[in-house]
Order: structure tokens, then C-alpha cells, then sequence
């Protein structure tokens, strides 16, 4: 009995092999990065959709950067916070959240490192279909990297020739810290680490929208980049679960 109970048993999900890992999670990076700064960099047409975007979400009454940005730039420490933030916490997190659920939650792992990949997919796609240039290249916008003289990986100066400006659409900030949110949620076991995943990416938005690094309507654009990174993903393991069944051959 015990052994019939014990082989009737369904098994664990096998943590993936970690040099394997690593070397698929460097990879993908160095393509997104690569892709990311191939993405058409017309000023003129950025600028002007930028201009488009302010006018919609005037008239929805949720142009909201404006006042963020004036806020972050009137209160030194707030606005030099808020840089490092934008600059450090965007990865960090998401490789913390990544190592975490790879030690603590395998079971999980796979599926979360396929959300991930499909939503910063779709995110690429975006930055192709809509080139956009975020506010502080607009008058009146304050760049506040350049403004308090800190440290950024995106900046109006001299140094925004390292990476493509104009990929804002989706923000890639909100759609990874929603990611890292959703996952910690999940597997949760207290109720302040829920609390505390639900304030990340809500800290985030304001953070992007106060540097003057995106748009509000980038922010859902990183929302709706997720949920359909979430579609596809399920997809893919419908599809390699179906295959994997009797009478097919076996997923590649």
C-alpha cells in the first residue's frame, strides 16, 4: 500500500540546472539590450507622439507627470532617491525575485522566468511599433539625473547615446516590478512580505513618472504588456504539455 501510494504520488517539479540558467538568463539580457537599441531613433517623430500622449491623458484628466516632476525636483533628497531607485532597483529586484523563487519556490521558477521572457517580449514589440520620447525631453520637464548630478542608466546628456531614448512604450519598469509583485504575492507566506510587494511597483509608477522617465499611459502599457506576456506564456506550456502527452513525440 505504501508503495502504491508513494508511486501514485505525483512528483516535484526538478529545479532547472543553475549554470544552464545562468547562461539563458545573461543570453536573453544581451539580446533585449541589443534589441532594445535598435529601435528606430527619429527625435521628431518621438517628440511628437510624446506631444499626443500628453494630449490624451489631458483630456482623460490623468496628466499627472507634470505635477509628480515638479514635486521630485523641488525636494533635493526625494528627487536623488527617486534616481538611484529608477537606476538600481529595476534590476536588482528582478534578479533577487529570480534567484528567490529559483532557491526557495522551484516549483514556481519556470513558470515566472517564462512570464517574464514573454512580457519583456512583448515589450520589444512596443518599443518597435511606438518609438517614444519620454518627458524630460519635452520643455518644462525636468531631467533629474542631470538636474541633482547623480547616476542613471538613462539621462538626457551626453551619455544618451549609450542606450535608445526613445524605448518607453511599454515601461519595462512597471511591466518587471508588477512581474516581481505577482510573484511574491503567489507564493507569499506573511502578510507584510504582500504588503510590501504590492508597494513595489506602486512606488515604481510614481518613481518613473516623477524622474520624468515615462508617462502614466506607459505605465498601463507595461500593465497590458504582462497580462498579455501571461497569455502567452500559459500558451507555451499548454502547447509543450500537449506534446508531451502519449502519441505525440516529445516537446523540444
Amino acid at each position: 500500500m505504501a508503495g502504491g501510494a508513494a508511486g501514485g504520488r505525483r512528483a516535484a517539479p526538478s529545479r532547472p540546472r543553475l549554470w544552464p540558467e545562468i547562461l539563458l538568463l545573461v543570453l536573453c539580457y544581451l539580446a533585449y539590450q541589443a534589441v532594445r537599441n535598435l529601435v528606430p531613433a527619429e527625435h521628431a517623430m518621438a517628440a511628437h507622439r510624446a506631444y499626443e500622449i500628453l494630449e490624451l491623458e489631458s483630456s482623460l484628466h490623468l496628466d499627472v507627470e507634470y505635477d509628480l516632476n515638479r514635486m521630485f525636483t523641488a525636494h533635493t533628497a526625494l528627487a536623488v532617491t527617486a534616481n538611484y531607485f529608477y537606476a538600481v532597483m529595476h534590476f536588482a529586484m528582478t534578479i533577487g525575485v529570480m534567484v528567490w523563487l529559483y532557491l526557495r519556490r522551484p516549483a514556481r521558477y519556470a513558470g515566472y522566468r517564462t512570464l517574464l521572457f514573454t512580457t519583456t517580449l512583448l515589450g520589444l514589440a512596443g518599443f518597435w511599433a511606438y518609438p517614444l520620447a519620454p518627458p524630460r525631453m519635452l520643455p518644462g520637464f525636468t531631467d533629474t539625473v542631470i538636474a541633482f548630478g547623480t547616476w542613471g542608466i538613462y539621462d538626457s546628456g551626453a551619455g544618451a547615446s549609450v542606450t535608445n531614448q526613445y524605448a518607453a512604450m511599454p515601461s519595462m519598469h512597471t511591466a518587471w516590478s508588477l512581474w516581481c509583485a505577482a510573484a511574491l504575492i503567489a507564493a507569499a507566506r506573511r502578510w507584510w512580505t504582500v504588503v510590501l510587494a504590492a508597494l513595489y511597483p506602486a512606488v515604481t509608477i510614481v518613481v518613473i513618472m516623477g524622474t520624468a522617465n515615462h508617462f502614466l499611459l506607459d505605465a498601463a502599457g507595461g500593465g497590458l504588456a504582462l497580462a498579455g506576456g501571461l497569455a502567452l506564456s500559459r500558451g507555451a506550456f499548454r502547447v509543450a504539455a500537449h506534446a508531451r502527452q502519449p502519441g505525440h513525440p516529445p516537446a523540444p
